[in-house]
């Protein structure tokens, strides 16, 4: 479902004539509470903002290497992580800052790490493309395409053998899902029934070239000849992610094996900040950004409900944006590793 936007004098969207034009969307309140769609306003809000600042710190060089932004893609790991557990296992490729945050892994620490700061969650020598959290289960972040089947696989048998009911959430994206690798862990996952939800983010281009131009099928179906149930999700409405996950969770949860969710999603800047994507033209973004923005049907959903209004989400754009100005100051006043750390955390 996606929101169309009517357009105020000097063309920014009109909150108002948004919510004329989406009645399936007003019909979807009832479903959730105020509460719940504030927390993922904040959330997406959150992840935003973040991304927004990390392209600015990338810009004035303080970010080094790989920098893969997740603006656009929001709902995704926001609807999914909030149907999941604590106890739950967690695992992405390397435009992974959106799943941090969403995990619930401290801005401060995930802006050091960009940053190739002491203070970071792998102490500066991770970057961009490798973190970890063990305290919020949150296990990378991995640079090699398609690695995250396996691993996730991996991750997921061992709430299998522990027997602690956890689950795990895979995700990789649509150039990923046309790696071999990702079928050997299709495999393994069914014939062993593992707790795993294969989470694909089809944001539509891999690095550079449309999905449709490199992908046969239906990236969803791709578990059938396993066994393993897929279903195709609006990417864009975090309402739709939260309510498919849960049904995912639940059925993973169960014993029933693995599953696969394809989410529809779209990212508004290029495969990294190095990639200017010419490949696609400025209509086609734009076009997105007006009819199927994340961050505004939320917004469309939460003024229609009236326990909110624009001041109030004023309010909390003001304490995001603080938020995160205070994680790029923090990042920007910690220390540099000591030469010695390049010999820590090294198994050989």
């Amino acid at each position: 479902m996606s929101v169309k936007s009517g357009t105020k004098k000097g063309g920014k969207p009109s909150l108002k004539t948004a919510a004329k034009k989406s009645p399936k969307k007003a019909a979807k309140k009832a479903s959730l509470p105020a509460a719940q769609l504030m927390t993922f306003f904040r959330e997406m809000l959150l992840i935003r903002r973040f991304e927004e600042k990390s392209g600015q710190l990338y810009g004035m060089g303080l970010i080094g290497g790989f920098c893969h932004l997740y603006i656009g893609q929001e709902a995704v790991v926001v609807g999914v992580q909030s149907a999941l557990k604590e106890i739950d296992t967690v695992i992405t490729a390397y435009r992974d800052h959106g799943h941090m945050l969403a995990c619930g892994m401290d801005p401060k620490g995930v802006m050091a790490e960009l940053t190739g700061r002491a203070t970071g969650y792998s102490k500066g020598k991770g970057g961009s493309m490798h973190m970890f959290s063990r305290d919020k289960n949150f296990y990378g972040g991995h640079g090699i395409v398609g690695a995250t089947a396996p691993l996730g696989t991996g991750l997921a048998f061992a709430h299998k053998y522990r027997k602690d009911g956890g689950i795990t959430t895979c995700y990789y994206g649509d150039g990923a899902a046309n790696q071999g690798q990702v079928y050997e862990a299709y495999n393994m996952a069914a014939l062993w029934k593992l707790p795993v939800i294969f989470i694909i983010e089809n944001n539509k281009y891999a690095m550079g070239t449309s999905q449709k131009r490199a992908a046969a099928g239906e990236l969803y179906k791709r578990g059938e000849g396993y066994g393993i149930p897929g279903k195709k999700v609006d990417g864009m409405d975090v309402t739709t992610v939260y309510e498919e996950a849960q049904k995912a969770a639940a059925y993973v949860r169960d014993g029933n094996g693995p599953m696969i969710l394809e989410f529809d999603t779209y990212r508004y800047r290029g495969h990294s900040m190095s990639d200017p994507a010419k490949y696609r033209t400025k209509e086609e973004v734009q076009s997105v950004r007006a009819e199927s923005d994340a961050i505004e049907g939320i917004k469309t959903l939460l003024l229609e409900d009236g326990t909110y209004a624009e001041d109030d989400l004023k309010a909390v754009e003001k304490e995001i944006k603080s938020i995160v100005n205070e994680a790029a100051e923090f990042a920007q006043q910690s220390p540099e590793p000591d030469p010695s750390e390049l010999w820590t955390d090294i198994v050989l």
